[in-house]
Parts: C-alpha cells; sequence; structure tokens
C-alpha cells in the first residue's frame, strides 16, 4: 500500500525557482491575497524573445514589419530592435494565443522549424506565467540567403 506524497515548497524558493513544479501551484492567478494581471505586451516579449532563441530563425515580422524596425534601429535615441516585431497575441484570465511571422534562414528544414518555435514560445510562456497557451500560428513571410545583404551593394549595372 502506497501512500500519497506531498511536496511543500516555501516562498521564497518559489519567487527564485522557476520550475514547472512551483509554476503549477502557482496556475490560478486570482488568489487569496490578489489578483496577477499580465498585459499583452508582457507575453508578446516573451514570446519574441522564445523564437529568436531558435536556430534558423533570421528576424522576425513581414517586410513591413522589419522596414519599421530598421528605421526604429536607426533611430539615435530610444530606438533599437523591438523584441515583439511580427508577433500578435490575444491573452486572456487563464489563456493565451499567439500569431508571429518570420523569416528562416535557408537552407533550413521550415516544419522542423516551425515545431521547434512553437515549442519554445509554448513552454516559455506556460512557464512565466502560468497561463495556458491555446495555439500558437505561425507564418514564415521570407527566405534569408548570406548573399542577401551584399549582393545589392556589389552587384555591377546591368546597364550603363
Amino acid at each position: 500500500m502506497t501512500t500519497p506524497s506531498t511536496t511543500t515548497t516555501s516562498s521564497a524558493a518559489a519567487k527564485v525557482s522557476p520550475s514547472k513544479e512551483v509554476s503549477e501551484s502557482h496556475r490560478d492567478l486570482v488568489g487569496e491575497h490578489g489578483r496577477t494581471t499580465i498585459a499583452d505586451q508582457v507575453v508578446s516579449k516573451i514570446a519574441g524573445i522564445a523564437a529568436r532563441e531558435i536556430e534558423g530563425v533570421y528576424d522576425l515580422g513581414g517586410q513591413a514589419a522589419r522596414i519599421v524596425g530598421r528605421v526604429r534601429e536607426a533611430i539615435p535615441v530610444g530606438g533599437g530592435q523591438s523584441i515583439t516585431q511580427g508577433i500578435s497575441v490575444e491573452v486572456g484570465e487563464k489563456q493565451a494565443a499567439v500569431d508571429l511571422g518570420l523569416v528562416a534562414n535557408y537552407g533550413v528544414a521550415i516544419h522542423d522549424l516551425a515545431a521547434a518555435v512553437r515549442s519554445n514560445v509554448i513552454n516559455s510562456i506556460e512557464q512565466m506565467t502560468s497561463l495556458e497557451v491555446t495555439e500558437v500560428n505561425i507564418a514564415i513571410h521570407d527566405i534569408h540567403f548570406e548573399d542577401d545583404e551584399t549582393t545589392g551593394e556589389t552587384a555591377e549595372p546591368r546597364v550603363q
């Protein structure tokens, strides 16, 4: 005969440790002492960082988003790359849904890349927020070739 075991986690350990056990014990964002609200932008940033962690992702967003991102990078004050570029989220009380667009490096198996990005985004959001991710929709907008960056600069003109 076996007896059920229980694990007690101190509040100090719960604050420091990002373990799955702690996140499952805090699944309810409405507690005895108050409510925790997670903004859409927080989930967008987590998704953006998680997607960029996967090898084979060149950039996030479609062409228009990448152009705006390049303009933003050129601005000296307050500029820089937006982590949420190409990402759209819907966040409810207990669930989140993510849509993201990306540019893949040439030679990467796109199906495998999408699966890896989807898995990393889901795991990161669920671990950090305790929200259930219902879906991650991925649109591959383009393929990046290493020659793309240099072709326009060094090519000979076709006419004189």
